[in-house]
């Protein structure tokens, strides 16, 4: 719902003035944002959410660490910067959720959000001091709290800040899946099954190789993560508006980056060519696309579990997936694989998300990209869904999955495709001539072997031990 501010103040509740460039406005007195603040939620009530939190509490650690250094250098008053520090501290430790009320979604590369964070700080600082909202002659959420800063650096280091801290927890539940995919490898390490290659019969296989080579996968995923983590640790806090560094002192520039690191312990480091920072969102793009990556690993397992555990008097039903909910609200006892399901979906939007931030980057223009908060929600979002969708979905499907011996045996024993195990012994033609008499009259391919002349008893118990043909070489050497 679009929300509008009055211009005048309403006899009915307590407001304060505040000014512009735009000219004055009234602000109800309770809150801590300001006219910035206030003309952005008119402006854009777009998707109905405000900026991520933890995007928030990122930028909150980036004033903290200005703040101190523009404290030590004498830009600010001593008081003004320990009370503006201390207001960092309530934001970063999720306090007054509530006074960050700007769509998600902005024109102005997120100064809106920007500057609302920066009207809080200044306001809770100001009563920090003894004043009262709005009194900006004590901190001014301009002149004080974001000296020696813009948006355009300001913002896009604090994204990075705010994913590295999802990416951590992200690879910590990668790691848990990797290590229930390889219990189970191990649990069904001897249990016999049908393979299939584009959804048809296939050569046997081992029911824990499938797990394995999901397990491998994933590893894969847990290498991506660590790499999406080392792109975003090279930050250009303190080039400002554009990446000149306009404003903002030699001295300024070379501490604040090492006291944000000390503050944070993320390993960030100050980058060469600041420009590129402001110019560029590659490094979004490919954090995104080696998140995409590990949906599609997400997805595809999610997909060949539903798949397996199908019917189950219909369908496959070589797997049974563990039962979390009713399944239907009119055929009674049904069971679906909702967690797989969900699983998939999460991955759908992180790959979603991935389209929305490649255009975003894409349509960057020359010294600023404006699509940052778009940017931002579409990534923080990804990083979130699935460090909430794979705990789940290895805790409640992948730990509680059981294998079907007796179905996966009996589908081994009306399949013709040991017959593979013939081709280097007897040719192609023969193998295939072989399968098609098996087929046809409903017989084993060793009966039809045996009973054809083709080879002895002992010759075809040798060459057609299922055993066997799950591990490399040719049976029966």
């Amino acid at each position: 719902m679009r929300q509008e501010f009055p211009n005048e103040p309403d006899s009915d509740q307590k407001y304060r003035m505040e000014t512009d460039a735009l000219g004055p406005k009234a602000i109800s007195a309770e809150v801590y944002y300001g006219i910035h603040t206030a003309r952005a939620m008119e402006n854009f009530p777009v998707s109905g959410r405000p900026a991520h939190p933890r995007l928030i509490e990122a930028i909150a650690v980036v004033k903290k660490a200005a703040a101190r250094v523009n404290g030590k250098l004498g830009l600010i008053p001593a008081e003004v910067a320990e009370a503006i520090e201390w207001a960092c501290d309530k934001i970063a430790e999720g306090a007054l959720v509530d006074q960050f009320v700007v769509d998600a979604l902005q024109g102005g590369a997120g100064t809106s959000t920007h500057m609302n964070v920066n009207e809080v700080i200044a306001n809770l600082a100001i009563e920090r001091l003894g004043g009262t909202k709005g009194d900006y002659q004590l901190v001014h959420p301009l002149d004080h709290v974001n000296r020696c800063q813009s948006t355009n650096d300001v913002y896009p280091t604090a994204l990075r800040i705010a994913a590295i801290r999802l990416l951590r927890p992200l690879s910590d539940a990668y790691a848990s899946l990797q290590e229930a995919l390889q219990e189970k490898e191990r649990e069904f390490a001897d249990v016999l099954k049908l393979g299939r290659t584009q959804l048809m019969d296939a050569l046997p296989m081992m029911a824990g190789q499938g797990f394995g080579a999901s397990a491998k996968a994933v590893a894969r995923d847990r290498w991506r993560l660590y790499k999406a983590e080392e792109r975003l640790r090279e930050i250009h806090l303190g080039g400002t508006a554009i990446g000149t560094g306009l404003d903002a002192p030699r001295a300024y520039i070379f501490q604040v980056t090492d006291t944000l690191q000390e503050l944070t312990g993320l390993g960030l480091a100050r980058s060469e060519f600041p420009m590129d920072g402001t110019q560029n969102m590659d490094v979004f793009v490919e954090v995104s696309g080696l998140l995409k990556a590990a949906a599609v690993t997400l997805f595809k397992i999610a997909g060949d579990l539903r798949l397996l555990a199908s019917g189950p008097a219909g369908g496959i039903g070589e797997y049974t997936l563990p039962a979390v909910q009713a399944g239907s609200s009119i055929m009674p006892g049904k069971v679906n694989p909702v967690m797989a399901e969900m699983a998939g979906q999460a991955a759908m939007r992180v790959i979603a998300n991935d389209a929305a931030i490649t255009w975003a980057a894409a349509g960057g223009q020359l010294e600023l990209n404006a699509y940052g908060p778009l940017i931002a929600d579409s990534l923080l979002e990804s990083l979130e869904i699935l460090g909430r969708a794979v705990p789940l979905f290895e805790q409640r499907c992948i730990r509680g999955i059981a294998v079907n011996e007796g179905v996966c045996r009996e589908h081994l024993r009306r399949s013709t495709v040991l017959a593979a195990a013939l081709v280097p012994h007897l040719g192609y033609e023969a193998a295939a001539e072989i399968a098609g008499i098996a087929r046809r009259e409903g017989l084993s391919v060793e009966q039809v072997a045996v009973s054809g002349g083709w080879l002895t008893a002992e010759r075809a118990a040798a060459i057609l031990n299922p055993l066997q043909v799950t591990k490399p070489g040719i049976p029966g050497e």
